[in-house]
């Protein structure tokens, strides 16, 4: 079990020195006893308060972490359990509501056992208008980022929570729908902490206290480094200032040279292009898939950029939908997105397609087909079918020389066809999958390759055949 601290702890914890402004309270009280007239309410609120020196279960104001300004909601755990009651909602509506009148992102500290028993379904319904303002500035174009605490159960977890675009865990917190005293008595406890919660895809990142000012304040700062909504969308990402030359002779070497050990790998090329970056982890359906897709945000010649980059395996359902996830957050907050794509495929076996393979995929194509940011994609290895396409951006994808493309690999369109195995490198050529063939089939918008090569070679500049070089003869 993490340190339990007070709203004041951590909100000392993750705020600049002496920025906090607390907001006003919203006026309003329901009576005696509260909605429900429960007997020795009053009392228990008024000792809650004795204890806490709060007037509530949650803390809301303003305030800078690491320089980016914020709404904060902090909850105090104190006072009768960080419980949802009809004035908590009051004022998370108020929270809400400010951060979208002075365009800022909310940062829920959650610390909740769930709803109030006292007010009865007065505050089970409060989790209704939580999620109404949290809807509201999604659409706003607004960022919410969640820390959790311990613990943070119930419907505190399944509004405020879950539903934040990004979601930071303390070590050891407690963390699921089910408390502590409604869990079957043989659940196993393990499966209710922040760790599960990571490993499940439902968070983001498990973070030590010591860390949580810095990391909480590079997410403010690159999901706040988008577009203005009432701008122009932002520039397309350059697709590293990469040249062409050494391109494959053959497309069997094409094939090869993709599938080569020793050329660069994603890791390679988001180190190149980001001066820092920060990783989105999980599907929010219960898978994680961190090796097959990374996703996340990072900083590149001063602005925010998202990327969703494949590693080189066949990728699974959860990569797809959690790259699903990372353009659609994108979008909303008007940042760019970069993709690469390295994948011999989607996986194909009975686990991928019980995981349900084909809808994932779907979703993916249908996210970046919606986009209304720019999308720019690096095919840097290979391009295995629909499961590599459904990453790439219609008319923005470029490759780089170790790079193919192809409608289905090599050795499964010789076995489509019915060919033997002697055939498999003249199928290659047949399918037209070289760089500087789908360059001049107009798949892709031009060849790049690693950091400090010539310019890119695009079709506005070199079309028909291509020499070895990548220009024309």
């Amino acid at each position: 079990m993490t340190e339990r601290l007070t709203a004041r702890e951590i909100l000392a914890l993750v705020v600049d020195d002496a920025t906090f402004a607390e907001l006003p309270h919203p006026a309003g009280d329901s009576g005696p006893g509260g909605p429900l007239a429960w007997q020795g309410y009053d009392a228990s609120r008024a000792r809650a308060a004795e204890r806490t020196g709060e007037g509530e279960s949650v803390v809301v104001g303003t305030a800078s972490v690491e320089g980016t300004p914020a709404v904060l909601i902090a909850f105090e755990f104190g006072f009768l359990g960080g419980s949802l009651g009809e004035r908590t909602g009051d004022r998370l509506e108020a929270a809400h509501a400010y951060a979208r009148a002075h365009r800022l992102p909310v940062v829920p500290l959650i610390a909740t056992g769930g709803s109030r028993m006292q007010e009865g379904m007065i505050a089970l319904t409060q989790l209704q208008r939580v999620a109404r303002q949290s809807a509201l500035t999604r659409a706003a174009g607004l960022a919410q980022i969640a820390v959790l605490r311990d613990p943070t159960t119930g419907g505190g977890w399944a509004t405020l929570g879950a539903g934040a675009d990004v979601i930071l865990a303390l070590p050891g917190a407690q963390v699921g729908f089910a408390g502590s005293r409604v869990r079957p008595a043989d659940a196993d406890p393990a499966a209710y902490t922040a760790e599960a919660q990571v490993a499940y895809g439902a968070a983001d990142a498990v973070v030590p206290p010591v860390e949580l000012r810095q990391v909480l304040g590079r997410w403010l700062r690159l999901l706040t480094g988008g577009a203005d909504p009432a701008a122009a969308p932002p520039p397309a990402p350059v697709p590293f200032a990469l040249g062409a030359s050494d391109l494959p002779d053959s497309g069997w070497e094409a094939v090869r040279r993709a599938r080569s050990p020793r050329r660069p790998r994603a890791r390679a090329y988001l180190d190149a292009y980001f001066g820092h970056r920060v990783a989105l982890s999980g599907d929010r359906c219960g898978g994680a898939g961190p090796d097959g897709m990374l996703c996340g945000f990072g900083e590149h010649q001063g602005r925010t950029v998202a990327y969703a980059a494949q590693t080189g395996t066949a990728t699974r359902p959860s990569g797809y939908r959690t790259a699903t996830r990372l353009i659609r957050l994108a979008d909303r907050l008007g940042i760019a997105v970069l993709t690469l794509v390295d994948t011999p495929g989607a996986a194909n076996d009975a686990e991928a397609e019980r995981q349900g393979a084909g809808a994932a995929i779907a979703e993916l194509f249908g996210a970046v087909a919606a986009a209304r940011t720019p999308v720019t994609t690096l095919v840097i290895g290979e391009g295995g079918s629909g499961g590599a396409l459904a990453l790439a951006a219609p008319g923005g994808t470029w490759a780089t020389p170790d790079a193919y493309f192809s409608v289905i690999a090599p050795e499964a369109a010789a076995a489509i066809l019915k060919r033997p195995d002697g055939e498999i490198r003249a199928t290659a050529d047949q399918l037209r999958i070289r760089p500087q063939d789908l360059l001049d089939l107009g798949v892709i918008r031009g060849i790049a390759g690693p950091p400090g090569t010539l310019s890119p070679v695009t079709r506005n500049r070199h079309k028909g055949n291509h020499d070895s070089t990548g220009h024309r003869p």
